[in-house]
């Protein structure tokens, strides 16, 4: 049992692992090709959460966002494969910052082509969210190897 278990962490976060080594070949002086799709994408983000909510998103270096988010894949991917709680964190709260905001599929209409190949995406990517809610769950729910008391010795 101990092998699948780490061998299923292993392909779970690879996932993420080779998603985070991708982005870190290509980051080079301008943050590659996830600073180009984040930019325009955090950008109707920050509108749309200022029209619904009235709140306003601060100014965020796209740069800085996309090294962050390789850092929580990689680090997150590595600590994950060891059974680490931290990575499973890690991980989600990459899945919490990034994905809504990468996978907009509410802003486009439904009836639309480009529609249904963001809101799989999207659905994929909550799918890997409630798969690492399950094992910090899972986590948390196992006992703690607890110490055997010793029992009392009767004094005569």
């Amino acid at each position: 049992m101990g092998f699948f278990s780490f061998f299923g962490r292993v392909l779970f976060a690879s996932i993420f692992i080779f998603s985070a080594w991708q982005e870190f070949n290509d980051y080079g002086t301008d943050g590659g090709i996830a600073a180009k799709t984040l930019a325009p994408k955090l950008q109707v983000f920050s509108k749309h959460v200022a029209v619904q909510t009235g709140f306003e998103i601060p100014e965020i270096e796209i740069k800085a966002a996309v090294a962050a988010a390789v850092a929580m894949k990689g680090v997150g991917g590595i600590l994950f494969i060891f059974g680490s709680s931290l990575g499973a964190y890690l991980l989600l709260l990459h899945q919490l910052i990034f994905v809504p905001v990468l996978h907009d599929f509410y802003n486009y209409d439904p009836t639309k082509p480009e529609f249904n190949p963001i809101f799989i995406k999207f659905t994929q990517n909550l799918a890997l969210f409630g798969g690492l809610l399950f094992f910090v769950g899972m986590k948390n729910s196992i006992p703690r190897r607890q110490l055997k008391k010793k029992p009392h010795k009767k004094q005569l």
